[in-house]
């Protein structure tokens, strides 16, 4: 996703827990576009922080555990609402249904984005649920992403078969 933003022009923060971390993600990126910060997002005053450094923002795409998501959510809020535009994309693993803490993690995710995705639909805010299955290559997730945040969708599914397979109850043998 960052790759995809740097490519167009887009000024892009990145956050993770090591520096190491976000300098392997920067080195992949073309162009000077980058604002580094190596930051725990489940840390809410981190989180706030971080936010703070990068200034602006106007795409958030959170793609970490739900306290990580609500922080970096907190954090970037009253910045979109404030500015009456935006985008925050809450990206979730819907695959793992055999892992209760992965499945909880993802339907709190999914459920947060969707009461936010209410409260902020006239703000100028959008805000989309991506739901990725865990055999989706990086940037076909990233170019739908993409897509979906252009033509401001509340919820995609990663493949598009993944709808059906979340929506089914699993069959136990």
């Amino acid at each position: 996703m960052a790759e995809r933003a740097a490519a167009r022009g887009a000024t892009v923060g990145l956050v993770a827990r090591t520096s190491r971390e976000v300098e392997a993600l920067a080195d992949a990126l073309p162009g000077e576009h980058v604002v580094l910060g190596a930051t725990d997002v489940g840390d809410r005053a981190a989180a706030e922080a971080a936010i703070e450094r990068f200034g602006r923002v106007d795409l958030l795409v959170a793609c970490v555990n739900v306290l990580g998501v609500l922080h970096a959510v907190s954090a970037t809020l009253p910045g979109l609402t404030g500015q009456g535009s935006g985008h925050v994309v809450v990206v979730t693993c819907a695959q793992r249904r055999t892992d209760p803490v992965a499945a909880a993690t993802a339907a709190a995710q999914a459920a947060f984005a969707h009461t936010l995705h209410e409260e902020l639909r006239f703000s100028g805010v959008g805000v989309t649920t991506v739901h990725v299955g865990e055999e989706q290559a990086a940037h076909r997730v990233a170019d739908r992403l993409l897509r979906a945040v252009e033509r401001d969708e509340h919820e995609v599914f990663c493949p598009p078969s993944l709808r059906v397979r979340t929506a089914l109850p699993s069959r136990r043998g």
